[in-house]
């Protein structure tokens, strides 16, 4: 007769790996609240301040008179949807030409040899290393020399030299997790290098294309020292040059600069919604390898 030994597990005293302890439970919820607090805070309190009348913009009476005056002013007394206009046309732009030249440039790089592909791979690191205030007065001298100044096309070649040689990075680093395999399979069916870049690596590099065009979109959107040099007269100004127009030495706007921030917010917002199930896939793609 063969016995079998068997052991008993008082319930509750095993814990499991994942277990946490009803403090480190409260500790980890109690820090996602005050981070969340803490993040949303400043967006909150914009939005508030933009509703409210002048009188109480420096107040905490959020609630007080609430008003859309500020939004209405902002769009009838200003020139913020011209400039609102010239920041979609400059980002667009930006965006759609940064994502053709940061992946044709990686996909190059990632696959094919050629005569100073490592200086060209140590020159797009380099131009990351320089700050905006070294690079303004070159730039500035070279678009007034091509008759650039206060043309949209002076600053989207100005953001182009500051989001490709970083999205040329990435998507090098995401063409070079794509199996090499699927280029020559598009050989072997006939296709020239740029028809197997366009029809084959292209559609599997969609995580890669959306980080560069966020990243190239809010390059453009947000930026404010090359707009507020290169951009003069009300026309010409982009929304980063026209909130300056609320800010003079006597004091600030608060009420239409609130607003208009918040309007500025939207198309970032929307953006981000469009791409951020790419986002995550994306950056860690492109971090794989450099």
């Amino acid at each position: 007769m063969v016995t079998t030994a068997t052991t008993t597990t008082r319930p509750g005293k095993v814990r499991g790996r994942g277990h946490r302890s009803p403090l480190a439970s409260f500790g980890l919820h109690a820090t996602l609240l005050v981070t969340s607090v803490i993040a949303v805070f400043p967006v909150l309190w914009v939005f508030l301040t933009s509703i409210k009348p002048a009188e109480y913009a420096t107040t905490t009476d959020f609630v007080k008179e609430t008003t859309f005056e500020n939004y209405s002013n902002l769009v009838e007394d200003t020139e913020f949807l011209t400039w609102f206009g010239n920041s979609l046309l400059v980002a667009g732009l930006t965006t759609v030409l940064g994502v053709m030249v940061a992946a044709t440039t990686g996909y190059a790089v990632s696959r094919f040899r050629f005569p100073g592909k490592r200086g060209l791979m140590w020159t797009l690191l380099i131009t990351q290393m320089f700050p905006v205030a070294v690079l303004i007065v070159p730039i500035y001298n070279i678009m007034s020399s091509l008759g650039l100044l206060n043309e949209p096309a002076g600053l989207v070649i100005t953001y182009l030299t500051i989001a490709v040689p970083f999205c040329a990075w990435m998507m090098k680093g995401f063409f070079d997790t794509i199996p090499r395999e699927i280029d020559e399979s598009g050989q072997v069916d006939g296709l020239n290098p740029f028809g197997t870049f366009w029809r084959l690596i292209l559609p599997l590099a969609r995580p890669g294309i959306a980080v560069t065009a966020f990243y190239s979109f809010i390059t453009a959107w947000g930026e404010v020292a090359y707009a507020s040099a290169f951009m003069v007269g009300d026309e010409n100004l982009t929304l980063a040059g026209g909130l300056q127009k609320f800010v003079n030495q006597y004091g600030a706007q608060w009420g239409p600069m609130t607003a208009a921030s918040v309007l500025i917010a939207i198309p970032a917002a929307i953006v981000f919604l469009f791409a951020q199930r790419h986002l995550v896939t994306g950056v860690a793609a492109g971090a794989v390898k450099g």
